[in-house]
């Protein structure tokens, strides 16, 4: 076989049988699926369950049914959406939670930007597969909430995170590793990627300009002049402190050319793809010799070498797209490169999924999660979609 040919069999075959396979393990016979897993793969069952984890779930297991067509997958979609909407929906007030526990009572009410997008994204794939009214409804109706509660009308774009009644928040932030700031790169990211997978099942016309509207703040507002995007922001969208995300610049340079894709607007994708072009460059200047790349650039300057599992996933990716939409043909070398990287140290061949990723010593993370609030089968399993649909 030819080396693109290797390539596909390894992807596919990760996919299914170290991937998808693993995470199948963490249903849960009773409803949806279990929180969390350890770095060994031992499953936590009485462990809390996460929103972006459970949404993720459902997205991964809905896009892979589509492509692959295999009726497990699409069982697992369903089972882990029917808990989703069961749980993790705020009748009461609207929007979904944060978190709940094992048995789904809730557990921490904030609403945060970034879980509606992708609850929205979650859902919106699931319809795509199971075409069940309540499940575009609810994916509908979460569209209408982010416009109505989190949209800043003054200045654009929408405020990160709000408390379970709407009212403000005091800490907005969305994980122990973000800064307390009003708006972020990442929650407009993965709205913009939401709102444009829910177009394309439900092609309603403010949808449509809220897409185009998103992807203008992340290709002025987010993007820097040096094409590393700006991580976080004040109402205004006057600067916060921040460093560089080498895999958020490489993601967000395909996802934000794709987005304007699924509005089947010829101009808007003109218009994106030199922006698209520009992250996609500066998030190379991550990559190592080895294939890998790094995970950020602190503000100070400093460099945190720890390799991560999504940041490497994003970045073959990235640059399978520099070479179909660019005319980049060393990118698939880049692709390759770190398709290696990852074979050779990030799946874990014994116990089954990824790991999360590879200390600056070379030594795999076996302490940090398998499966958790952060740890889900959305990035990889989206890089192996990609390859075997892109190639």
């Amino acid at each position: 076989m030819n080396r693109t040919d290797v390539f596909l069999s390894e992807v596919q075959d990760v996919l299914e049988h170290n991937i998808l396979n693993w995470w199948l393990l963490m249903k849960d016979p009773k409803g949806g699926f279990y929180g969390e897993a350890d770095g060994t793969g031992e499953i936590l069952r009485g462990a809390p369950r996460g929103v972006i984890l459970n949404a993720r779930i459902i997205w991964a297991f809905a896009a892979a049914y589509r492509q692959l067509s295999r009726q497990e997958y699409l069982d697992a979609a369903v089972h882990a959406g029917e808990w989703f909407l069961a749980h993790f929906i705020d009748r009461k007030l609207g929007g979904v939670y944060w978190g709940v526990d094992a048995s789904g009572a809730p557990q921490d009410t904030k609403k945060q930007l970034y879980a509606q997008g992708f609850a929205i994204y979650g859902l919106s794939e699931l319809f795509k597969v199971h075409p069940d009214p309540k499940v575009l409804q609810a994916a509908v109706d979460l569209f209408h909430l982010v416009e109505t509660r989190f949209k800043d009308r003054e200045n654009g774009g929408y405020l990160e995170a709000l408390a379970a009644d709407f009212s403000p928040l005091a800490d907005m932030s969305l994980s122990a590793h973000d800064i307390n700031a009003d708006k972020t790169m990442n929650s407009h990211l993965h709205i913009l990627e939401a709102y444009a997978n829910l177009y394309q099942v439900w092609p309603d016309q403010g949808l449509r300009q809220a897409v185009e509207d998103l992807l203008d703040i992340v290709c002025t507002k987010v993007m820097a002049p040096d094409g590393h995007l700006q991580l976080y922001f004040r109402r205004d969208w006057s600067v916060l402190p921040g460093g560089v995300s080498y895999g958020h610049d490489i993601e967000t340079s395909w996802l934000a050319l794709e987005c304007a894709s699924a509005v089947r607007d010829i101009d808007l994708v003109n218009r994106v793809r030199p922006y698209a072009l520009k992250m996609a460059q500066a998030g190379n200047e991550g990559l190592r010799a080895d294939g890998s790349m790094m995970y950020e650039k602190l503000e100070d300057g400093t460099l945190d070498l720890s390799r991560q599992w999504w940041v490497l996933a994003e970045s073959v990716v990235g640059n399978l797209w520099l070479w179909k939409f660019h005319g980049d043909v060393e990118a698939t070398d880049r692709a390759l490169s770190t398709w290696a990287y990852i074979r050779d140290n990030i799946v874990d061949w014994d116990n089954g999924d990824w790991f999360w990723g590879v200390h600056p010593d070379g030594t795999p993370d076996k302490e940090s999660p398998k499966a958790g609030f952060w740890k889900c089968p959305y990035h990889n399993t989206r890089m192996c979609l990609q390859v075997l649909s892109l190639i």
